[in-house]
């Protein structure tokens, strides 16, 4: 084996990649590291209730000891257990009692996050509904400030995803990132989670100009301030702001593209999560498997391969 080869086994092997797994059932958290283990994952993504509301169950019934202790014996960090916020929460919102709602909401989450023992938190900037991105982001800031006074002893870090630009998204450009970023008071517990799709749909040119954009993100927002990847192609071309995701290799950014994100030196200690859509069963109209662990042995493997959907199908049916 030569050298080359060697090195490029090194870099599988130490790569963070991961997926969003499901936290629900009697099992909650236990389940989700099993999930994530099932698909050869090191790293994983949850939301700690459904995503679509506010309900949480309580800290004695999400089984963290025990999957801190499968963590443990897989040797998998518990700062690569990612935490999302649910979709509900709009930080950008003027509306008092529902600006109140959503700093509580989120202050009581991070202290749930705390006593799981996860650092990582992320979550949608928000969206302005008329007000302009520019107050909407001073409002977000504000909020951020809010409820990191609120939970002063706690190390998470928010981080903020970069979004497509649908509807009045706030965050949909590395400016608008960095304006909330430059408000908030304790940088130490700001961060960003950049999104491959998004950015693509938001018209940063990845797939022609990757290492330009690269650059422009660490020369608007700072490659130290990025602490997760979300990994995803986009079913819509660049500047589309639709915000689709697609399996990796099938849509608009491309296999080729995403494999140069997944190997980028500058971010092998960082988790890459995939948000991939499930693929349809070929037999059965209602239902659709997870893509995880072929896509992630695909990533391992740096190659492409066009049989990926129907692999996933023959694993479930």
């Amino acid at each position: 084996m030569c050298i080359r080869d060697r090195k490029s086994i090194v870099r599988r092997l130490k790569m963070k990649i991961g997926s969003h797994v499901a936290n629900n059932g009697k099992e909650m958290l236990l389940g989700s590291a099993k999930e994530a283990l099932s698909y050869g994952a090191n790293c994983f993504m949850v939301y700690m209730g459904a995503p679509q509301n506010t309900f949480r169950k309580k800290i004695d019934e999400m089984r963290i000891k025990e999957m801190r202790e499968l963590l443990k014996e897989n040797n998998i960090d518990i700062n690569d257990v990612i935490v999302h916020c649910p979709y509900i929460v709009n930080l950008a919102q003027t509306d008092q009692i529902k600006h109140q709602f959503a700093v509580e909401f989120l202050t009581k989450e991070i202290n749930l996050i705390d006593a799981v023992g996860a650092k990582i938190m992320v979550l949608h900037p928000g969206a302005h509904v008329g007000l302009g991105s520019a107050k909407g982001c001073d409002v977000i800031a504000s909020s951020i400030n809010e409820i990191i006074k609120a939970t002063p002893n706690s190390q998470v870090i928010i981080a903020l995803e970069t979004m497509a630009g649908k509807g009045t998204e706030c965050g949909a450009t590395f400016e608008e990132i960095k304006s909330i970023i430059d408000k908030v008071t304790d940088k130490t517990r700001i961060g960003v989670c950049l999104d491959t799709c998004h950015i693509s749909d938001a018209g940063y040119a990845l797939v022609d100009n990757y290492e330009e954009t690269i650059k422009l993100f660490d020369k608007i927002i700072g490659l130290n301030n990025l602490k997760v990847i979300h990994i995803n192609d986009s079913k819509n071309p660049c500047a589309s702001h639709k915000d689709r995701h697609e399996n990796i290799g099938f849509g608009y950014i491309g296999f080729d593209t995403i494999s140069k994100i997944v190997y980028d030196e500058r971010f092998k200690e960082i988790p890459k999560i995939l948000e991939t859509p499930y693929i349809p069963s070929a037999n059965f109209k209602d239902k659709s498997y997870p893509p995880y662990k072929v896509e992630i042995a695909m990533i391992k493997a740096n190659k492409f391969d066009p049989e990926l959907k129907n692999k996933v199908i023959a694993q479930y049916e």
